[in-house]
């Protein structure tokens, strides 16, 4: 029997950077901290919502 075939993880290689008040920087990484996420996570969870929004289909990686 074959073993259970695991999802394709994500690349982490690419990097995007953003401008934004430092201020708001701030509070965004307190708001982060609250929920015991990094603000990578957060902002990753937002692409792919985003994503899945504007296509109307989940994320998968490899898709396009």
């Amino acid at each position: 029997m074959a073993p259970p075939r695991r999802a394709k993880r994500e690349e982490r290689t690419a990097r995007l950077t953003v401008l934004i008040d430092p201020r708001k920087k701030a509070f965004f990484e307190s708001l982060c901290a609250d929920a015991d996420q990094t603000p990578s996570q957060v902002v990753r969870q937002l692409i792919r919502e985003y994503i899945e929004k504007r296509t109307g289909r989940p994320w998968t990686p490899g898709s396009r």
